[in-house]
């Protein structure tokens, strides 16, 4: 008996590892399902008998004239006016002059004098969040915003999706519940945010150089534990390179004391695209949304206690109108201004203490060539102990971030020193060959988070980007910090506490707008009155995939880059958005005139920024709307006429709204990298090309490319010690 045990031991030791070494294989490479990689839930468009097409019916949103007049009816000053019927019609109709009718839920409440269960004061990410979550919840809410939506913050992150790798660091070496309960909070909200906008925000794979051979099971460990955190949320699991492997995934590495490198999976995306969707989303689901309206006080009544605020149009003001205040009234006021919280705080009590700290972060736009257009890099110790992303975004390569206490404003300015530092941090992780010049930087911008000040803490880089939720004696409810990853989070428990304070009812969506504009799927299904946003689709989500951009391509003539553009920032509102474009009077592409040679921008994104998404500067769509201002910030000066030109064709601008618009743009761009040399430039410099002229110091600074360009001295026609270059009449040949 103890033979046959003797060889049945090691045999059932060795199955029992196999099976477990077996299991861990599979749950390590176990089939998943990537966002935006499945067939749309509304198929696109088929063609019938005839051979015709029949293009997406999409419900429209109010317009903003509209919305701005709901506002007013909330405290009375405007008669009740016959209910708007919601009709799901075809977004291509604006194009036959028919007059279209907007189709929002809970319509009948907008259209009596009955306050607002809620305002929102502010339109960045949390803001628009808020409003969606609340018009999910069958309640009455608007939402207004200073500038334009994401406007600050929020259109000027890393574009990451992310639960933090340094902040499970730092919860693992510190012992701190608060880093730990972020991360896997953000984790959670990362598969939400992707599933809910698959053509906003994507996976992206991003790499840890390893440069010491003890650094590879540090590494390995710390993205291990990020993928266990992340549990079914996660995707693909992080894996090891080795050296060559790794230069062969990012050939522009440094190959000095490269030992191999870690890469995981985290989330990257559009933010200011994602910002608008949001708002417009929240619109169809029956919120008043308006963007460049000012809060310029709250309301109180005889017992000190909110009962809504007075506004003005800022638009008035720029067509050279006086802009008359009005009242808005709601049960309940929430403030998520971000950096700019604690200003509406002192409208409730001039002397509260502060609660957020402003901390700037500088990014910088490179070319393309930096950086391999489906892998990012994370350099997790810089020469000062902070943490740089090197990330491929719209085609160019984006890096940051700095961490520093800065002064509040509105559209701060990068600084030399801080867009030199990242350069220098990102030239000692690039093979020596490269020239890293100042030149190279195409955008350079800084946002400013607003987190949540700790009087303990000496430092920004320490304070944990947590939220906060406060409400005032009077009644001013405010949701502070947090993140762009956990926006939803945040929305969420704050519509949760301005139901218990405001004792608002909630009560199910029972006519939801076919926001995919398809009797396929029924929207208001899962809108039962409790918070559903991490299923609600946003707009542009449901006839997304990956394959759409060729139904455009073979339907509008569109030029494959622009078609892939324009599935990828619009979803299933590209066919919208395609319609809206001129013909180029070409062979191909059919259609869609560029406002940038450089970049997929087309006209029709202007048209539809204006008609669908309450654009109403140059700003908003240059800078939010397409993105060009902060990709190529002179590109986006060079297309300003063509912006300005269209805007004015929609909107109706005389010669000095123009000039205004000229003129405030411009400025705006200095926040964006543009050159101070810059700032004088007028439409006529920019039409004749002067505008791409700089002199001797700038030239270094900010030009692409050695001037004048040099030829190989094998073709040079001029002897040895001369400039080889075109004309002999250049100056540096005299």
């Amino acid at each position: 008996m103890a033979t046959p045990r003797r060889f049945l031991r090691p045999v059932l030791y060795t199955s029992t590892a196999a099976v477990a070494g077996g299991g861990v294989l599979y749950y390590i490479n176990r089939p998943r399902r990537i966002p935006g990689s499945d067939p749309a839930s509304v198929p696109p468009p088929r063609y019938n008998e005839d051979g015709k097409l029949s293009p997406p019916r999409f419900p429209l949103v109010k317009s903003r004239e509209e919305q701005i007049k709901d506002l007013k009816r909330s405290s009375g000053a405007h008669p009740s006016v016959n209910a708007i019927k919601g009709a799901t019609t075809s977004a291509l109709g604006s194009l036959t002059g028919r007059k279209e009718e907007p189709s929002v839920a809970g319509q009948d409440k907008q259209d009596d004098a009955e306050p607002y269960d809620l305002l929102v004061i502010g339109g960045g990410a949390t803001g628009a969040g808020i409003a969606l979550d609340a018009a999910t919840r069958g309640l009455k809410v608007a939402m207004v915003e200073r500038e334009d939506f994401a406007s600050g913050t929020s259109s000027k992150s890393t574009k990451l999706v992310h639960g933090g790798v340094r902040y499970l660091e730092k919860a693992v070496w510190e012992l701190d519940y608060n880093q730990y309960k972020l991360v896997t909070e953000a984790l959670r909200e990362r598969k939400y945010f992707l599933d809910t906008a698959p053509h906003l925000s994507s996976w992206l794979p991003i790499m840890i150089p390893v440069q010491k051979w003890w650094q590879a099971p540090y590494f390995w460990a710390g993205t291990k534990a990020y993928d266990f955190l992340a549990g079914s949320e996660g995707i693909e699991s992080s894996y090891f390179l080795t050296k060559s492997r790794a230069l062969d995934a990012f050939p522009m590495l440094r190959k000095e004391n490269l030992f191999g490198a870690m890469v995981y999976y985290d989330g990257a995306h559009n933010d200011s695209r994602m910002n608008v969707s949001l708002a417009m989303t929240a619109a169809l689901y029956g919120a008043t949304v308006v963007n460049h309206v000012e809060v310029t006080g709250l309301e109180k009544d005889a017992n000190g206690k909110l009962i809504g605020a007075t506004a003005k149009d800022r638009v008035q003001e720029k067509d050279g109108k006086k802009a008359p205040g009005f009242s808005i009234k709601a049960r309940g006021i929430i403030n998520a201004t971000g950096p700019f919280t604690d200003g509406v705080r002192r409208m409730d009590e001039p002397d509260v203490p502060e609660i957020v700290a402003p901390s700037s972060g500088v990014h910088v736009i490179l070319p393309g060539y930096y950086s391999p257009s489906k892998m990012g890099l994370i350099d997790p110790k810089t020469s000062d102990g902070r943490v740089i992303f090197f990330l491929p975004w719209q085609g160019n390569t984006i890096a940051g971030t700095t961490d520093a206490p800065t002064a509040i404003s509105q559209n701060p300015i990068a600084g030399e020193e801080e867009i030199n530092w990242i350069l220098s941090e990102v030239k000692g992780y690039l093979a020596p060959d490269l020239n890293v010049r100042r030149g190279d930087v195409l955008a350079a911008w800084s946002g400013i988070r607003p987190l949540v000040k700790d009087p303990k803490s000496k430092n920004t880089e320490s304070l944990v980007r947590n939220h906060l939720i406060t409400v005032s004696d009077s009644g001013l409810l405010t949701c502070a910090g947090g993140k762009w990853t956990t926006y939803r989070q945040m929305a969420e428990e704050a519509v949760d506490e301005a139901i218990k304070q405001y004792d608002l009812k909630t009560h199910p969506l029972l006519q939801a707008p076919r926001v995919s504009g398809s009797e396929m799927i029924d929207d208001a299904a899962p809108l039962d009155g409790t918070c559903q946003t991490h299923q609600v689709r946003l707009i542009g989500a449901h006839g997304f995939s990956n394959t759409l951009f060729i139904n455009l391509i073979q339907h509008f003539g569109l030029e494959s880059i622009v078609a892939k553009h324009l599935v990828e920032s619009y979803g299933d509102r590209a066919w919208t958005v395609a319609a809206l474009s001129a013909p180029t009077e070409q062979r191909y592409p059919v259609r869609g005139l560029k406002i940038s040679a450089l970049y997929p921008f087309i006209d029709g994104e202007i048209r539809y920024s204006v008609r669908h998404e309450y654009a109403q500067t140059a700003v908003d769509v240059l800078a939010r709307r397409t993105r060009l201002a902060f990709l190529n910030a002179q590109a986006a000066l060079e297309a300003l006429p063509k912006v300005i030109d269209l805007m004015s064709e929609e909107l109706m601008w005389d010669k000095k709204r123009q000039d205004k618009e000229w003129k405030d743009t411009v400025q705006f761009l200095a926040s964006m990298g543009l050159a101070k040399s810059k700032l004088g430039v007028t439409r006529k410099d920019v039409e004749s090309g002067k505008a791409g002229e700089y002199d001797e110091h700038e030239r270094k600074l900010y030009s692409r490319h050695d001037q004048p360009a040099d030829l190989m001295e094998s073709d040079s026609k001029f002897p040895s010690g001369e400039k080889p270059i075109v004309s002999r009449d250049s100056p540096v040949n005299k």
